[in-house]
């Protein structure tokens, strides 16, 4: 049972963040049973997380910081309004989600103090002013989000090794992105819709302090020049027509890909979103009809639910701090399939990050056999293999717990994109997904280009 001053303090934090009494909190409970307090530690509250609760009150600073204890703090996709209180007595604090808000003011500089933080994300609220130098001294830091806010000056230079998600996009962000080894590793994707923003990861270049538009195609850098040669022959204006032509068409043809390629997307099963969980993404293969173990017919979630089967073991020296219900709460998004299985990223409340590999026939080998096989894996101890942390076996169930890596995969870092487009665009596969007669018609225009540019 949670001490009795964290249930006057959870109390007194209800009063200011739920005005409308939405959160069923009543005195004289355990507030470890509450809804939303997820975890207690040594009768304190560790993990405190009210999620999607229609809140839509202002945070009491005094009363937060009185949960000295906690490590997780969540209040995202609710209504709550007002500054982001200060934290600096949350010395404990490892993940603070307070995204899809209404929180407005600066970013708030007291977690900056916050040692142990690794986690942040304020994603899509009102916030504006500059990003604090004050993070780059988070020595821990592991994920950043700030997108969808009105932030502006310059990106902090990050260069926390830790830092593998970055995501500043939407705000009103200017100058030159740091250079530092930790932000060379994010592209674009991490700094869309930043107009005054340049550097090497965006492919834009900065001049003289001032954002340089993107270079112009060489086709389109030629149309000044000819449009002052005003007697042109007929000859080149009908190469200029068919090179204009041939370029319409392509363009065409591009647009048609990327509408069949989206439309595929669309009606591909591969894709999850993250909001589900990892059991509820099993659950859907299994509706789905996707074997897994003995070929059960039980439906909507996994086979062990029912029967209490099976436990989460781990493998190897390093202690790992979660178990089987933090897995199975974490929210999924599927990486790919292949003959044995599906491939799962998994981010749990806490924060932390796994790949699970749920295999699709939990027949063979045998128990026995697979549980041997699962201990000599879990030996291997190479800075090119990625390390087997823990496995579970169940009556029809079997998941293989790794680190996750966020860089791509193996295939694309050996073969490169350029491969990969050369595969997916070879004849046969190209006629088996678009059609002969479009094949035919693309080799067409692409052999009529060539022509044109023979006869040059």
């Amino acid at each position: 049972m949670a001490q009795n001053n964290d249930a006057k303090t959870l109390l007194a934090l209800k009063s200011s963040i739920d005005p409308e009494n939405k959160l069923p909190w009543k005195q004289g409970s355990d507030p470890c049973t509450w809804d939303g307090v997820k975890e207690c530690m040594r009768g304190r509250v560790s993990k405190l997380v009210v999620e999607s609760s229609a809140l839509s009150g202002t945070v009491d600073g005094v009363a937060l910081s009185n949960l000295a204890e906690l490590r997780v703090l969540s209040f995202k996709s609710n209504n709550l309004s007002g500054e982001i209180p200060n934290m600096s007595k949350l010395v404990n604090l490892k993940v603070l989600y307070l995204n899809h808000n209404n929180f407005i003011g600066s970013f708030p500089a007291s977690v900056s103090s916050l040692n142990r933080l690794k986690i942040i994300v304020l994603s899509d609220n009102r916030l504006s002013g500059k990003i604090p130098n004050s993070v780059t001294e988070l020595p821990r830091l592991y994920l950043l989000y700030l997108e969808g806010n009105q932030f502006s000056g310059e990106i902090p230079a990050l260069n926390q090794t830790t830092l593998k998600f970055l995501n500043v996009s939407n705000n009103r962000l200017s100058g030159e992105v740091p250079t530092t080894t930790a932000l060379l590793q994010f592209n674009k994707s991490s700094f869309l819709n930043n107009l005054n923003l340049c550097g090497v990861q965006i492919d834009r270049r900065c001049d003289n302090n001032s954002v340089s538009p993107p270079a112009m195609s060489p086709a389109l850098s030629l149309l000044p020049q000819m449009q002052r040669h005003r007697g042109l022959s007929r000859t080149a204006k009908i190469l200029i027509g068919a090179i204009c032509g041939g370029v319409a068409a392509l363009l065409a043809f591009a647009l048609l890909v990327v509408f069949l390629c989206k439309r595929r997307r669309q009606q591909s099963k591969d894709t999850q979103t993250e909001e589900r969980g990892v059991a509820a993404v099993a659950a859907s293969e299994r509706e789905k009809g996707e074997p897994s173990g003995a070929g059960g017919e039980r439906k909507g979630g996994f086979s062990w639910e029912g029967d209490k089967l099976g436990k989460l073991v781990f493998l190897g020296d390093e202690v790992m701090n979660y178990n089987l219900e933090d897995l199975l709460r974490a929210s999924a998004e599927t990486l790919g399939r292949g003959t044995i299985g599906s491939t799962y990223k998994a981010l749990m409340e806490s924060g932390y990050i796994v790949t699970v590999k749920r295999l699709k026939d939990a027949r063979y080998p045998k128990m026995e056999d697979f549980t041997r096989q699962m201990e000599v894996l879990g030996k291997l101890n190479h800075p090119n293999i990625v390390p087997l942390r823990a496995y579970f076996q169940a009556k029809e169930e079997r998941l293989l717990v790794f680190d996750y890596f966020p860089n791509g995969s193996l295939f694309s870092l050996v073969h490169g994109t350029f491969f990969f487009i050369l595969t997916f665009f070879s004849p046969s596969r190209f006629i088996g997904i678009f059609g002969s007669e479009v094949f035919y018609a693309v080799g067409s225009i692409i052999l009529e280009m060539k022509m044109i540019y023979i006869s040059l």
